[in-house]
């Protein structure tokens, strides 16, 4: 049964990290002038919708089979105060920090009507630390990345997150460059 649960949790692990990146990378997509044509795109919306949610049960799984598993030594305490296993604290309170990030998120946005758009937003950003604190506990903590096609998986994500970000920064500073043209033109 331990060996059961054990890749019940490396399954799930790895899988909530591909779909935080998707979410990610579909979010980042939904904003306009980065990928242009795709801000309007109700796949695109859909695909960030689905992956947001997809990310805890995939991710809860990943945390009740850690619980379960007599190996891992888990106690409900180290899922919501990081930081406080006897091994790996940083690799595993990394993972605990990045669940509660995305929760914030993800109650956030349950609550967007009820709160102005900034403070939404403010708390929506949360999503990039989340997303780096997740990489970097599958990366330190995850027992199948000493496996090829994994590693490259993650990488690739992270990758391609970067881009994305780098591209939403630079199209973030023409816009703002452009907007102190016309305030000294003015």
């Amino acid at each position: 049964m331990t060996e059961a649960i054990w890749i019940v949790a490396r399954a799930s692990g790895a899988a909530s990290l591909v779909a935080l990146t998707l979410a990610m990378l579909t979010g980042m997509a939904l904003r306009g002038g980065i990928f242009g044509w795709l801000a309007n795109n109700r796949a695109i919306r859909t695909i960030h919708d689905f992956t947001t949610l997809l990310w805890l049960p995939l991710a809860f799984a990943h945390v009740l089979a850690l619980l379960l598993d007599s190996y891992a030594r888990l106690g409900l305490l180290d899922v919501f105060v990081p930081f406080l296993v006897p091994y790996a604290r940083l690799e595993i309170g990394l993972g605990t920090i990045s669940l509660e990030l995305v929760l914030v998120v993800v109650v956030s946005t349950a609550f967007r009507r009820r709160m102005s758009y900034e403070w939404w937003l403010a708390l929506h950003w949360l999503s990039y630390p989340a997303f780096l604190a997740a990489f970097a506990h599958t990366i330190l903590a995850g027992t199948d990345f000493a496996r090829t096609p994994l590693t490259v998986i993650a990488w690739i994500g992270f990758a391609a997150l970067c881009a994305a970000g780098i591209r939403r920064l630079a199209a973030g500073a023409r816009a703002g460059a452009r907007g102190l043209e016309r305030l000294r033109a003015a």
